[in-house]
């Protein structure tokens, strides 16, 4: 990746100021910083999230749909694909 100088952020700032004006890049550069900042929360956070299999959750249990008995997921999603009704 290219390493920026500064006659080219000065070029790219000038661009920006013409396409949002003056009065939107307070908001602009407010809802960047917010974006980032959630972004380095969420990298840095640990959540209740379950990655590995075997865990569950609580939360998991009301999402997970209900599999009848001796089928998996996937063979009870493939065998309704697969059936034709007649037209």
């Amino acid at each position: 990746m290219p390493n920026l100088g500064m006659g080219e952020l000065v070029l790219l700032f000038l661009i920006v100021l013409l396409i949002f004006g003056a009065r939107r890049l307070p908001q602009i550069a407010d809802g960047v910083s917010k974006a980032i900042r959630t972004f380095k929360r969420g990298l840095n956070s640990d959540d209740d999230i379950c990655v590995t299999p075997g865990q569950d959750n609580a939360d998991d249990a009301a999402v997970r749909p209900q599999v009848p008995s001796g089928e998996t997921p996937i063979n009870s999603m493939s065998s309704a694909a697969t059936t034709k009704e007649p037209v």
